[in-house]
């Protein structure tokens, strides 16, 4: 659930609610509260003014809502449809994540709406380690872009490589780091609408992965 604007300086008192209430801050992001009770889940996230609430249990979520406006007045927004620049979508898959619209207004502000989409988010056998080109003038936007990019694989695993590479030149980048970011873009160009699906059914294992080499 979304919940709109409490009153000034409510994160104090909402933090001494919630712990009233016996949830636990999270030592890994402090702004993340879980609460466990039986068979009970409820996890509530906090940026700003905004709170995300969720939970396994209808009606412990109903219960916390009410005990959550009888403190503080909080406004119930409804079911979570957009958040930080992530849009949400269910259906019986499912929850659906997607940043089409952030990676849109990426694409827009460096001027390449109208560029011609690319298949893929870089060239095979790059060689940006070896840019020869001049280094910018202001690495400023090419900072600003790669760390765009960066929180835009949050729901976009598919660029992961390409910003990783492109993430080591911020200290000197050069001009063909630029290119390379910008062939990034008209990938976005013509894949917004992508997005990462989590299922319903999950069993929420957690594998890891190791290359040894």
């Amino acid at each position: 659930m979304d919940f709109a604007r409490p009153p000034r300086q409510w994160f104090a008192k909402l933090s001494s609610k919630l712990c009233e209430y016996g949830f636990v801050r999270s030592y890994a992001d402090y702004s993340l509260f879980v609460y466990r009770k039986g068979t009970v889940f409820l996890a509530v996230l906090v940026y700003v003014d905004d709170i995300v609430l969720t939970s396994n249990d209808t009606q412990a979520c109903k219960d916390f809502k009410t005990y959550l406006h009888a403190c503080l007045s909080i406004k119930d927004l409804g079911p979570l449809k957009y958040f930080l620049g992530i849009e949400v979508a269910r259906d019986p898959q499912g929850m659906f994540l997607c940043q089409r619209k952030y990676a849109l207004e990426i694409v827009h502000e460096c001027g390449l709406l109208g560029a011609k989409p690319a298949d893929f988010p870089i060239e095979e056998n790059h060689k940006l380690a070896l840019a020869h080109r001049s280094l910018l003038k202001d690495a400023t936007q090419y900072h600003k872009l790669v760390g765009k990019l960066i929180y835009l694989t949050l729901t976009r695993p598919d660029p992961v490589y390409v910003v990783h590479i492109l993430s080591q030149f911020m200290h000197a980048p050069r001009e063909e780091h630029m290119d390379a970011a910008h062939r990034v873009l008209h990938y976005l160009k013509g894949t917004a609408g992508f997005s990462i699906l989590l299922k319903c059914d999950n069993a929420m294992n957690l594998f890891g992965l190791c290359d040894s080499d």
